[in-house]
């Protein structure tokens, strides 16, 4: 009730409810009737269920209609996957990542890996010359209709922009382009230059900025490769939950003789969801040839693995066995040789290079 309301009151001696008019007003005073009730909407009430319509109960989910993922690369690439590839400085991931893209694009096999099919793949550069760029597509013969590309100097030239993956308005027009012009493989070279802003030591920054992303184009059946830094210990540098969604982690390594034009490096896989086995350890070699780029291949020298593993740090003859998926036997004649051979001392249980 308004202030002129209650000194009218007063003026009656409060009158009371004895005083007020059948429609409980009292007699004489000015009213306006109250607005009409606003009926509660669906934006202004509680929001509509999300996860409830996604509830199965067994005999709906056993009959739900899903299905399969196409093999795009070997037996362990197949689509909506995430995968990794990741190694030291200069050698040689952006080289695999533009070879794993042409290969993809156009159809064909790379090395001992099968492509069953064309796929539209966009690449995302975030560090090369463009020229570079460029050029090394020409010369993996990669130039196709299926392979697009987003260089980071392309978007400063023509929009005046830093190309910045970790901001949500480029995530959102990256995953729009995507689907927009049927996309089934991205691939984002490299983290260190695409992720701004974003801690790499922190899982809680990678996972509340990046990794939602990738999981949404998971979801929408695009494929992503995130092509990263390895650090000091050779691991994937900064926080381990770049790890945890990941399909496929494909390592590279340094190989005794690289070095020069091209690239030489070895391959084996530190985590692997789609095959059935682990696919073998493989020894690389990029190199120029006439204005192209030859690439060869043959399955590494177990060895060369062996002794990657005890730099990696595995000293002991059983874990280097698990991971090489052989026996400890195995692993005790290849250790006799490499002490043979003077490269290898054996203390107690524990191995080191010398």
């Amino acid at each position: 009730m308004n202030a002129n309301t209650t000194d009218k009151q007063n003026e009656t001696g409060g009158a009371g409810r004895d005083a007020l008019g059948e429609n409980g007003r009292l007699p004489g005073l000015p009213y306006s009737d109250p607005p009409a009730a606003v009926k509660p909407t669906a934006a202004a009430g509680k929001p509509p269920d999300v996860l409830t319509p996604a509830v199965l109960g067994w005999a709906e989910f056993d009959a739900l209609a899903i299905p399969p993922r196409p093999a795009l690369l070997g037996d362990w690439f197949k689509a909506g996957d995430y995968g990794v590839v990741f190694g030291r400085r200069g050698l040689g991931k952006s080289w695999l990542s533009l070879a794993l893209a042409c290969a993809l694009a156009q159809g064909r096999d790379l090395g001992p890996w099968k492509c069953p099919a064309p796929r539209r793949v966009l690449y995302v550069d975030g560090e090369m010359d463009i020229g570079d760029f460029r050029g090394r597509v020409r010369s993996l013969d990669g130039g196709c209709n299926n392979l697009l590309t987003l260089s980071h100097q392309c978007v400063f030239d023509r929009s005046k922009a830093s190309l910045c993956a970790s901001e949500k308005s480029q995530q959102t027009e990256i995953t729009r382009y995507c689907e927009g012009n049927k996309i089934d493989v991205l691939v984002l070279d490299n983290g260190a230059c695409l992720f701004r802003g974003v801690k790499e030591n922190d899982a809680d920054d990678f996972r509340d900025v990046i990794e939602g992303w990738l999981l949404d184009l998971r979801r929408r059946g695009i494929a992503v490769i995130l092509v990263l830094h390895a650090g000091r210990n050779n691991a994937i540098r900064g926080s381990s939950k770049k790890e945890d969604a990941a399909f496929w982690i494909l390592r590279l390594d340094e190989v005794s003789g690289g070095g020069g034009a091209g690239a030489r490096f070895l391959t084996r896989f530190a985590k692997n969801r789609n095959a059935v086995a682990d696919p073998p350890p493989i020894d690389w070699h990029l190199e120029p040839v006439d204005g192209k780029t030859r690439i060869t291949h043959r399955i590494a020298d177990p060895m060369v693995i062996f002794r990657q593993w005890i730099e990696d740090g595995l000293t002991n003859c059983g874990e280097i066995a698990e991971e090489m998926g052989v026996t400890r036997g195995t692993v005790s004649k290849m250790a006799t040789r490499a002490i043979r051979e003077g490269w290898l001392s054996k203390k107690g249980r524990e191995y080191a290079i010398v």
